[in-house]
């Protein structure tokens, strides 16, 4: 049963029908894959990628005046591509802090015995 005063909005014939980004889908993929890589330090990669692609994205899906859909799944690439940066700046400092520690606890040059001049 219609509602009485709602009146179908009506869409030009012309007009395109409102379709879902690719490059959102990449975007996510991407930022999947710097999450899940970000600890051995090749997450920067994909995660520059994805955050330049969601840039492109953002863009064109406001130039498309709302034909171009998919921001929750631009919103979580970009999430997940900033946690595979920051899993991977972890990685960095880990590694520099441990390689720092055991350059301090080696031994610098030759031990001698105690009576050899």
């Amino acid at each position: 049963m219609p509602v009485a005063g709602a009146v179908p909005t009506m869409r030009h014939p012309l007009d395109p029908d409102p379709v879902r980004s690719t490059k959102s889908r990449t975007v996510f993929a991407l930022g999947l894959v710097a999450a899940l890589t970000g600890l051995f330090v090749g997450g920067i990669v994909p995660a520059t990628v994805a955050l330049l692609l969601a840039r492109q994205a953002r863009r064109e899906a406001y130039a498309s005046g709302g034909y171009l859909t998919g921001a929750a799944w631009l919103r979580r690439g970009e999430q997940l591509a900033w946690i595979g940066i920051v899993l991977a700046a972890t990685a960095l400092v880990a590694a520099t802090v441990i390689g720092v520690v055991n350059l301090a606890e080696s031994s610098v040059g030759r031990d001698f015995a105690p009576g050899v001049d």
